[in-house]
């Protein structure tokens, strides 16, 4: 890789599988020192071995992003024992499945805690920690947030969200330097999404419906993200970055 995030901090979130991990090995692969954080403390120390095992500098922490007081904390603790903090990837996510009639308040507000609120969390503490110094923020939000999508209206809701906020925090930051950009990933081969993949014929019908013909791995998107995290993407700030094989850039029609 080319060093070019060499000397700075990132920090990301949901760093244990899928996407976050993969930008956990992205940013470290670029020089970048990287705290990953999660729920689960095995896979966190599963992806930090890996990491340190290529000579990358990594560390993880056990956190909720849907609790306020242990996400802060973890960002004001990181960038007091390194000195600063240069990225943030919000990539932690929830989500629950029904039709609109039935679903409750709570599971409702499922949606937001981790993907909104914790995106909120994270920006807010980030741009206070970056001040003066400048930095990038990258934000995840989903197909499912530009497009209407059945029985995830509560994730759909929460990932438009993400992407309206990114652009006010845009606003604010960039009299500071700091970044703050979207990647928005249709089908991704994750844990998450495991199931749904195993079945052929799933597979395949959802193969149809993206340009490219298959489904994005998790590397490509971290591979967006280091991009927007660091300094080829420096005028680059307030965008909302498809990376889904086209499958957003067409009409869904009749399909053989």
């Amino acid at each position: 890789m080319s060093g070019k995030l060499q000397g700075k901090v990132a920090f990301v979130t949901g760093g244990g599988s899928g996407i976050g991990a993969a930008t956990a090995h992205r940013l470290a692969a670029e020089g970048a020192t990287v705290v990953i954080c999660g729920r689960r403390k095995e896979p966190l120390d599963e992806v930090v071995a890996a990491i340190v095992a290529k000579d990358g500098k990594a560390e993880a922490v056990v956190v909720d992003v849907g609790n306020e007081a242990q996400f802060v904390a973890a960002l004001e603790d990181t960038a007091k024992r390194h000195g600063h903090l240069d990225i943030l990837v919000n990539n932690a996510m929830a989500y629950t499945w029904g039709a609109i009639e039935s679903t409750s308040t709570a599971d409702w507000h499922a949606n937001f805690s981790t993907s909104v609120d914790g995106t909120f969390w994270g920006t807010r503490t980030a741009m206070k920690l970056m001040k003066g110094r400048g930095g990038a923020i990258v934000n995840l939000s989903s197909i499912c947030g530009t497009l209407g999508t059945p029985w995830m209206a509560g994730y759909s809701a929460a990932k438009a969200a993400i992407i309206n906020f990114s652009r006010a925090a845009a606003a604010e930051g960039a009299p500071d330097n700091i970044r703050v950009n979207v990647v928005i990933p249709a089908v991704v081969e994750t844990p998450a999404t495991a199931g749904m993949l195993a079945d052929e014929k799933s597979r395949r019908n959802t193969e149809k419906l993206i340009p490219m013909g298959r489904v994005g791995q998790s590397d490509e998107l971290a591979a967006a993200i280091a991009f927007l995290a660091g300094p080829d993407a420096s005028y680059i700030t307030g965008a909302a970055l498809p990376v889904d094989g086209g499958r957003s850039a067409v009409l869904v029609t009749a399909l053989e």
